[in-house]
């Protein structure tokens, strides 16, 4: 009969030893997996990245439901164990009770709060879970957050806030950050690198107590200095402690931890334990390495093999874009020891190495900690590094005598150095991997979980597939902008807010672009950035645009143009047709009628465009932005002033829509819809923004498109009336202007960031209202008929033949 195994916890050591155990013998337990958190198994390190927006919360799910269902495992998620009866053994749940032959506990800790006075108010939170990252997301650009704590998670939270706009306060107690893995230089080159992202550091601060608003609501920390730090959120990153309670009211050993030995059974020994709710000789954990040590022991034990789980020299690394730090061992002064140190304060590296006996005991690197691995490898197993000790500062590359070589520092690796210290997986086994035919950077990670998770191994293992394979080695460019820098779109996003740049020579000179002026493919989008978030100071540069948004017009395939006056919600007047008709024939236009319900004239040529448009312009009809990345058209039904079926006055709101929409930028074109009633004749569940309306108000869904990908939208929200419907379709778009990369369509944003992240924020009503201002703000700016100014004479002039000879792609 098959034996019973209760799991208690989804969490990343559960989740690993369950992956061992189904590939060794996938029959030998019926598995039960409790789990109190709503959800299973997903990459806990990953959550600063979808912090930053760097991530969506699916590309972090390790275990989905069809993985858990493929096993056969039973899934109890949301369900809270509340005690173990170790007599009868017997698992008792907030509903069932279930026996078992074996158990795991993988409870893993829970976070500390300080006993400050109102730690119980709304919005003061830890950072530990998904729900976590969920309430910090939803902040957004121009609220504020307090963290207290600056160690690894607390200047995680740091960074992923202020990347979102946030403006973020960081009060640590001790004198620098990260003491307990950097020493003072480094600490101060990181409060620095943190100072220049908007991130506000107080070290050798006090709180003294948490104050609140008339609504219960934290509004701010004070200090024991009187000093009084605004927030809208408020997050203790001061600690964790194994969650032993459970364990302990079952009578098993607990000190610090849940006691195991090195098979990880517990006093009872059909109980077994792992991750951070566990004590290991002495020891408790909070990294992932040795948790995933653990859990392939334990899935070993259960199957009745033979492991040993035996504590390694770890590192610590930091997962905040532009703050590369390493830090491993002991770095603290002692009698006997000695420091190396090489600082490069232009290159803002810094690096400390403790020395004694002959043997390196400990390593500090800031900004440059390539090479991480070669000094851990000496860390582990006390290399007698005498021989080198000159040089040693400087890396492997530079042990020899040929001098610096790039690929030496990888060649002096052993096989067995860990190269991701996430998974534990070392030089060897990538090698083995690559050798069996994993030639691709995916392939390794599907392999080994190689740079899997939070991907600061990534260089190493590209390095690792090089040396391997040579010229077939296929490892991916980085995604940077374009040739002038390597910053990607969302660094050079995060920049330009939080450096307060507000021009693009500012850009060109702050971030260090390879080229004087940029080029014609960073240009456009810098262009668009500093107009989104500056919409006071910057002014529009034409020429930063591509040629269609450059002429106003659509460019055709023999150089020719067509003009597509804006007829709003699909309606118009036959003053306007016949005003259409006029300039059709005056300019020899061919006339067509498009699928977004508007008239479109073909053929016309460059320098007929003033002329073209100042005629539409003295009928009232303004550019249909046919051309832009903007709004481009809102289509919509009869609705229910003639249709029969109609519920709502479909077309009234496109119109308000439309207008209200009209003339503002965003990173790609938008397209609106809005349908009658849920026959959907306006196709309004395709489009970017689609508003379907029903008896009891309007259904708003986003994301959907209908050109080279083909998608529905995915429901935002339900309101009652148009107020509310125009509010939320508005406050969208100026999320969409602020978060997305350029060039992203609304559906492609929304599949990096999450609709759960988007329905939050949208879901504050003063973050909905703000957003909605912010708009307003920039469309007091923006918002004009670009033809107004262009038919004037001085002008015109530049759309003679000769006034621009070079075309570039039309986009």
């Amino acid at each position: 009969m098959t034996q019973k195994l209760i799991v208690i916890g989804a969490g990343m050591a559960s989740g690993r030893m369950l992956e061992h155990l189904m590939d060794a013998d996938p029959d030998a337990y019926e598995i039960t997996l409790f789990n109190a958190e709503p959800r299973g198994n997903y990459s806990r390190l990953m959550l600063s990245p979808v912090l930053a927006g760097e991530k969506t919360y699916a590309e972090i799910v390790t275990h989905n439901d069809a993985w858990y269902a493929e096993k056969g495992i039973s899934c109890r998620f949301g369900e809270r164990v509340v005690a173990i009866d170790t007599d009868n053994k017997i698992v008792r749940s907030e509903t069932v009770a279930l026996p078992y032959d074996k158990l795991v506990i993988a409870t893993g800790s829970d976070p500390f709060l300080l006993p400050l006075p109102g730690h119980d108010l709304d919005a003061v939170i830890s950072y530990r879970d998904y729900a976590d990252t969920q309430a910090m997301m939803a902040l957004g650009y121009g609220k504020r957050a307090v963290v207290i704590g600056g160690g690894l998670l607390g200047l995680e939270a740091a960074a992923g806030m202020a990347a979102r706009g946030t403006e973020v306060d960081v009060v640590h107690l001790m004198g620098h950050l990260m003491e307990r893995q950097l020493d003072e230089a480094a600490g101060y080159l990181l409060q620095r690198s943190l100072t220049e992202k908007g991130i506000r550091v107080h070290c050798k601060a006090h709180s003294k107590q948490i104050l609140a608003d008339e609504r219960g609501h934290v509004r701010a920390l004070q200090l024991d200095d009187g000093t009084e730090l605004p927030c809208d959120l408020l997050v203790m990153a001061v600690g964790i402690r194994p969650s032993v309670a459970l364990g302990k009211a079952a009578g098993l050993d607990v000190n610090r931890g849940i006691v195991v030995d090195d098979q990880m059974v517990t006093s009872d020994p059909d109980i077994l334990a792992l991750g951070e709710c566990v004590e290991h000789g002495g020891a408790v954990f909070g990294l992932v390495a040795p948790l995933y040590d653990q859990a392939k022991v334990l899935a070993q034990t259960l199957l009745g093999q033979q492991a040993r789980f035996v504590q390694k020299e770890l590192a610590t690394k930091l997962k905040v874009t532009g703050c590369d730090l390493f830090s491993a061992g002991d770095f603290a002064e002692g009698e006997g020891r000695e420091d190396i140190v090489f600082r490069d304060p232009v290159r803002g590296v810094y690096k400390r190495l403790v020395l004694e006996g002959g043997r390196l005991i400990g390593a500090v690197l800031y900004g440059d900690t390539a090479d991480g691995p070669w000094f851990h490898g000496f860390l582990k197993d006390a290399t007698n590094i005498e021989g080198m000790r000159a040089t040693l500062i400087f890396g492997p590359a530079y042990q020899g005598e040929g001098g610096a070589d790039p690929m030496a520092a990888l060649a002096a690796l052993p096989r067995d150095a860990e190269i991701c210290g996430c998974n534990g997986v070392c030089k060897g086994t990538i090698e083995d991997a690559i050798k069996a035919g994993a030639c691709d950077l995916g392939a390794v990670r599907a392999t080994t979980k190689a740079s899997a998770s939070c991907g600061s191994c990534s260089g190493l293992v590209e390095q690792i597939l090089r040396a391997t394979l040579g010229d077939d080695a296929v490892v991916p460019t980085a995604r940077s902008i374009c040739g002038c820098t390597e910053l990607s779109h969302e660094d050079v996003r995060r920049l330009i807010k939080s450096r307060a740049l507000k021009s693009q020579d500012a850009v060109w000179q702050e971030l260090g672009w390879a080229t004087r002026n940029g080029c014609h493919i960073c240009r456009p989008a810098i262009n668009f950035y500093l107009l989104a978030d500056w919409p006071l100071d910057y002014v529009d540069d034409p020429q930063s645009r591509f040629v269609n948004e450059r002429n106003h017009a659509n460019i055709q395939k023999d150089g020719t143009y067509s003009v597509m006056p804006r007829m709003w919600g699909g309606m118009t007047t036959p003053q306007e047709l016949i005003a259409i008709a006029q300039a059709a024939e005056k300019y020899g236009a061919t006339v067509k009628v498009t699928g977004g319900q508007r008239i479109d004239l073909l053929g016309v040529r460059k320098e007929d465009l003033p002329a073209i448009w100042a005629d539409l312009n003295r009928a009232g009809m303004v550019s249909g932005h046919a051309y832009t990345k903007g709004l481009r058209t809102v289509k919509t039904c009869v609705g229910s002033d003639w249709c029969r079926f109609g519920t709502q006055d479909s077309t009234g709101l496109g119109i308000k829509l439309e207008r209200r929409l009209w003339g503002a930028w965003t990173p790609h074109k938008v397209k609106l819809g809005v349908s009658g009633c849920p026959r959907n004749c306006a196709e309004a569940t395709c489009k970017d923004i689609g508003i379907v309306c029903v008896e009891s108000g309007f259904q708003i869904g986003v994301g959907g498109a209908a050109g080279m990908d083909v998608k529905e939208t995915e429901r935002l929200i339900d309101v009652a009336t148009e107020e509310e419907a125009i509010e939320w379709t508005v406050a969208f778009v100026q999320l969409y202007r602020e978060h997305a990369r350029y060039l992203d369509r609304p559906y492609k944003w929304i599949a990096k960031v999450g609709l759960s992240w988007v329905k939050d924020v949208l879901a504050d009503a003063d973050e909905r209202l703000a957003l909605v201002r912010r708009f307003d703000l920039s469309q007091s700016v923006f918002q004009k008929d670009p033809w107004a100014e262009r038919a004037q004479p001085e002008r015109a002039r530049r759309f003679h033949p000769l006034a621009d000879l070079t075309l570039e792609p039309a986009q």
